[in-house]
């Protein structure tokens, strides 16, 4: 049993809500760790384990890749606070300049010899609303971070289109989806894990509306980050 079998017994044992098989985690510490971070972390932890096997995959040095997060700082603008009509801010800026801060950051963060090499937003679904937010906080990481790939990667998709078509990584993707990212300088890379567009009235969790994640989702995934990673080797 590789990597990606192991990932796929750790997805069923938490959306079946089936018991930890003790064996199993114990021969398979990705199993074991995947299962104790329960279905919150389950795509973040899916993610690291992906991207680590396309990076062994591609022949990658285990020591060069880690999944440290490093946070860095979008400081305000200084035009922002001289501008503004609010004298109590401008108060507190002068007194307090270094809590005007945000933090730039990620789900998931793959370093190759410790700089940033791919950002990836994990989420069990998303729809444009919760899009925007993504590509907002992706375009604030590009000024720390101009060269970071940035990936979307989503067990169901709520984007319309033609996300959850898994055979198809060439997708034209949804009418809505692109205009929105037509207005962010951001080559968002959107991946999915399960077949089919996601249906509220249908919750995966539920046996009658079970999917199965497959060998054959997750080798297109590490596929994708394979392009992205290729250039580090």
């Amino acid at each position: 049993m590789d990597k990606l079998d192991v990932v796929i017994q750790a997805y069923d044992t938490l959306i079946k809500g089936i018991e930890s098989d003790a064996r199993l985690e114990s021969q398979h510490r990705a199993y074991g760790g995947i299962i104790r971070s329960g279905k919150g972390k389950l795509v973040e932890n899916i993610t690291e384990i992906i991207i680590r096997y396309a990076w062994d995959q591609l022949g990658g040095h285990p020591s060069r890749i880690n999944f440290e997060k490093k946070i860095r700082k979008l400081k305000v603008k200084e035009s922002y606070i001289r501008n503004s009509s609010n004298s109590y801010l401008k108060s507190d800026y002068q007194q307090f300049p270094d809590k005007y801060f945000y933090k730039l950051k990620a789900d998931v963060h793959c370093n190759i010899d410790n700089n940033l090499a791919l950002a990836v937003e994990c989420k069990t679904y998303t729809e444009n609303a919760m899009l925007k937010r993504i590509l907002v906080d992706f375009t604030q990481m590009k000024t720390a971070w101009p060269n970071v790939d940035c990936f979307l990667l989503q067990l169901e998709s709520q984007l319309g289109g033609d996300y959850g078509e898994l055979r198809n990584y060439k997708r034209i993707g949804s009418a809505s989806t692109n205009t929105l990212m037509s207005y962010f300088e951001i080559d968002l890379k959107i991946l999915t894990l399960l077949e089919g567009e996601r249906k509220i009235n249908k919750p995966i969790h539920k046996p009658l509306y079970f999917k199965p994640l497959t060998k054959e989702s997750l080798l297109l995934v590490v596929k994708e980050f394979q392009k992205s990673l290729k250039p580090f080797l």
